[in-house]
């Protein structure tokens, strides 16, 4: 399953606990793993270390903090050239919070969170349409989200045996 032969099941498992909550203690997840709390904090610095857990987040209910608009959008590039110096300037635009370098229509595919419609203009129109080497935009708003879940990392039939 992993590229990264040196994550084992019990690595997985640890990650996969983690992945769906990452405020569960190392002491909790030992447990419920039959191993020792040692063993969690060493497997985490260990994953740590091989950048194969590179850093942790909080989810929050976005609309509840003000932000109402969840949109997409595809760039068009003037030339694939420009991919990185085009990506440095999104990058300091603070409402976009995903971006990818993609194939297919659009040389990068972004999120961008906005408290509503006019704040959303004005990031398109005061902020992304200037930035040099885009060509143009196709947006798409988003009206509702249906899955959002961590990847699913322990292989069939893991979840039930020991480590």
């Amino acid at each position: 399953m992993s590229k990264n032969k040196d994550v084992d099941k019990l690595d997985r498992k640890i990650l996969s606990i983690l992945m769906s909550n990452a405020k569960q203690a190392y002491t909790d997840i030992a447990q419920q793993l039959f191993v020792s709390g040692g063993t969690i904090h060493v497997r985490m610095k260990k994953m740590e270390d091989a950048g194969i857990v590179t850093g942790y987040s909080l989810s929050v209910d976005q609309g509840k903090l003000g932000y109402d608009i969840c949109a997409f959008l595809g760039i068009y590039l003037d030339k694939s050239s420009l991919y990185d110096d085009v990506a440095r300037e999104l990058e300091s635009i603070p409402e976009i919070v995903d971006a990818h370098y993609t194939t297919g229509l659009y040389n990068i595919f972004a999120k961008i969170v906005c408290r509503d419609t006019n704040h959303l203009r004005q990031v398109l129109h005061d902020k992304i349409q200037k930035i040099n080497g885009i060509q143009r935009t196709e947006t798409f708003i988003s009206l509702q989200q249906s899955i959002n879940r961590p990847l699913h990392i322990v292989e069939d039939g893991e979840e039930e045996e020991l480590p």
